[in-house]
């Protein structure tokens, strides 16, 4: 890695602060299906920003409209001020975005394939800058390998290289590492956490929602094509999660009356209590030790991301 700061990110590439991005009343139908309801939505320079929802939600379809591979039905969006529509060509300019399919030339290697993007915005090719990605994304040894030959984790890498090659000030990773094994999603999130530290805004759409809760200041989940939730991650796991107690006892024997109510079971045969603070962790076991009950396995939970998801999204939190 390198130990200068990454040359192609601007510190602050709006002395205006406008929102990074800004969606007003965006709508969307394909035929009778309606894939956006109605969305309202902004992001702020800098920020590291979720957008989580089930498939079918509207989240690729919302980032098509911010590519311009696609036009609303009504409403605005912007990137940094730029209209998509009206000034398509800066606000294109302003963005880079991985998608979620594996999208490639099999005709040219990877450097070609950096050096070709450059001039989809009409811009030179910088040797300099292109080196910097293929060394933070760890394709320095691919770097003249044809793109046919890569694995689906180098093709994934280039992607985001390619995202990144025109110097975009907000960056959208439409499911990043689905897919991709551990090592690329280590070497990826630690590059655009990087990336995020000297100034980039992120728009990241995950079904890992580990990933979402260790990374991301905000979070948006979309249901339908309407955005249902929007909050501070901290504020997501106060108002609507809770840290839990998750146990297994000795067979044939079962909890007391008032932890048996609160009990959840789960598809391995533990049971799951949630708890309003870690101060209730001894409650439990005092109360299982009066019973005179054993405990073969012991878990205590932090509040998750996907508990609030999944209560969300069943419609359980107002």
């Amino acid at each position: 890695m390198l130990d200068r700061p990454l040359a192609g990110i601007p510190a602050d590439p709006s002395p205006a602060r406008v929102a990074a991005i800004r969606i007003e009343g965006a709508q969307k139908s394909f035929g009778s299906f309606q894939a956006l309801r109605g969305v309202d939505l902004e992001v702020q320079q800098g920020e590291f920003f979720a957008l989580l929802g089930p498939n079918g939600a509207g989240k690729t379809t919302l980032i098509n409209l911010l590519a311009g591979l696609t036009r609303p039905d009504a409403g605005t969006l912007a990137i940094l001020g730029h209209d998509v529509r009206a000034d398509y060509r800066a606000a294109r300019r302003a963005v880079g975005i991985v998608p979620q399919e594996l999208v490639f030339d099999p005709f040219f290697t990877v450097r070609e394939t950096l050096r070709l993007q450059c001039g989809y915005f009409g811009i030179r090719p910088d040797a300099a800058w292109i080196d910097e990605l293929l060394e933070n994304l760890q394709l320095q040894d691919k770097a003249n390998a044809n793109m046919r030959a890569l694995s689906g984790g180098m093709k994934r890498r280039v992607l985001v290289a390619q995202a990144l090659v025109h110097r975009p000030a907000v960056l959208v990773l439409d499911e990043p590492t689905a897919g991709v094994d551990v090592e690329l999603r280590q070497t990826l999130w630690k590059f655009i956490r990087r990336l995020n530290a000297e100034g980039q805004t992120i728009l990241l759409t995950t079904h890992y929602l580990e990933e979402a809760q260790s990374l991301c200041e905000r979070v948006a989940m979309m249901k339908a094509g309407r955005i249902v939730a929007l909050d501070h991650t901290s504020k997501l796991l106060t108002d609507h999660s809770h840290p839990s107690v998750t146990l297994r006892l000795q067979a044939a024997q079962v909890l007391p009356g008032p932890l048996a109510a609160r009990a959840v079971p789960l598809a391995d045969g533990r049971l799951r209590i949630a708890i309003d603070s870690y101060a209730e962790v001894e409650q439990v076991l005092a109360a299982c030790r009066e019973s005179g009950l054993t405990i073969a396995d012991l878990e205590v939970g932090q509040p998750d991301l996907e508990d609030v998801f999944v209560a969300i999204m069943r419609g359980e939190v107002a």
